[in-house]
């Protein structure tokens, strides 16, 4: 059976920087290759791209991942039907417990600070990720069944099996486009779990990595010429490195996760297309914001291939399992650009996978070693003919 898998490939420079540190407060790093690299962790970087969404998306098309999902969902019920608003927790209450048998209730910590006055909504015992179509379908059925706001009345209607598999199917369907990629677990109903679509890998650094230190000062604004000496001292940790980046998206699991869509006249594919470009657009220009106001580490990729599998996903790290050397001119780039453009030359060919569609974005004459793999595109154009080639293979089913 032929598959449809978009793997992407990414080379960046991030300067000093500690973008995603660890419990000590010290950047994340790995050793591979025997010798130690920086590392950025996926979870970072996924991170990363879900705040990237709220610029390239409407709201609509995103997911809410919270514990205070009875609040968020009581917010709809009030937005709906401001004549229920006395009762909207607890119509939430009802109406998620029906839906997912998730336990719902007061964090300890915040029952002792409510006193008692029953202020505080409840919560869930872990995140929950519902797509606000989803919250908006059970907002739906919390006002109708429950005749007037009466919490009551609405658990003793969602009793009834065929109404209770509603409020069911509502949290199962219309999935956000950041759910379909990244999937959800809901630890008490494993038949809402969705299954990602998208893998992301811990980036890592192509060459040896070392940690620093900044030993920093700061002056107290009102100490006077007599009094010398800093207000306040103290040191942060950093890396710089070039970093190689990878990711995979399964089309068809995309598509299966987002359905066909709501429009009738939309062609099939078009909102795993378009989910698609939307995840390439925000892995590309994302970036981890971990201390950026210290080090402003603003850059974005050097170089991005993108290509269109039809037999299994193809990580390129393997590239750089020998440390890329510093050029005779100081840098990383070029040699990492050559290392890679050799990988996947000899990879491709022993797996027989050269005639796999495949698109590049390269900026600078230290990227030339990869003019061989296909025309430097910008990014526009990049974005919009893999997004029409995933369109068109999902019409044709091949």
């Amino acid at each position: 059976m032929t598959r449809s898998i978009i793997d992407i490939h990414i080379l960046q420079n991030v300067p000093p920087s500690n973008m995603n540190r660890d419990d000590t407060g010290t950047p994340k790093s790995a050793y591979y290759g025997g010798e130690r690299r920086a590392r950025v962790s996926s979870q970072a970087w996924k991170r990363a791209a879900r705040k990237q969404f709220e610029q390239l998306l409407p709201p609509e098309e995103l997911g809410v991942r919270t514990k205070r999902v009875v609040e968020a969902l009581a917010k709809r019920i009030t937005e709906l039907d401001a004549t229920v608003s006395g009762n909207s927790v607890k119509l939430a209450v009802e109406v998620l417990s029906a839906a997912t048998g998730s336990p719902l209730e007061v964090p300890k910590r915040k029952a002792k600070d409510d006193e008692g006055n029953g202020d505080t909504p409840p919560e869930s015992k872990y995140l929950m990720f519902l797509s606000r179509r989803q919250l908006d379908a059970l907002a739906e059925i919390a006002v109708r069944e429950s005749d007037g706001g009466d919490p009551a009345t609405l658990k003793a209607e969602l009793k009834d099996k065929k109404k209770k598999a509603l409020a069911r199917t509502a949290v199962d369907t219309r999935h956000s486009v950041d759910i379909a990629l990244f999937g959800r677990m809901v630890a008490d109903a494993a038949d809402l779990n969705v299954e990602a679509a998208a893998q992301v890998a811990h980036a890592l650094s192509v060459h040896r990595s070392e940690v620093e230190s900044d030993y920093y000062t700061a002056v107290d604004d009102l100490s006077g010429d007599s009094e010398s000496g800093a207000g306040m001292i103290g040191t942060v940790d950093f890396n710089s490195a070039t970093l190689y980046r990878y990711a995979a998206v399964d089309v068809d699991e995309l598509h299966r996760n987002l359905g066909v869509g709501l429009d009738p006249e939309q062609p099939a594919g078009t909102p795993a297309s378009k989910a698609l470009t939307a995840f390439l657009e925000a892995f590309i220009t994302s970036l981890p914001t971990g201390k950026i106001n210290t080090f402003a580490h603003h850059t974005r990729p050097s170089v991005v291939i993108v290509k269109l599998r039809k037999r299994w996903p193809l990580s390129f790290v393997g590239a750089f399992e020998t440390p890329v050397p510093k050029s005779a001119d100081g840098g990383y780039l070029r040699g990492s650009c050559d290392q890679l453009a050799t990988h996947i030359a000899e990879m491709e060919r022993a797996y027989g996978l050269e005639s796999d569609p495949t698109w590049v974005f390269r900026v600078g004459g230290e990227t030339d070693g990869l003019a061989a793999l296909g025309s430097a595109l910008t990014l526009d154009t990049l974005l919009g003919q893999v997004g029409s080639a995933v369109a068109e293979r999902l019409e044709s089913g091949a």
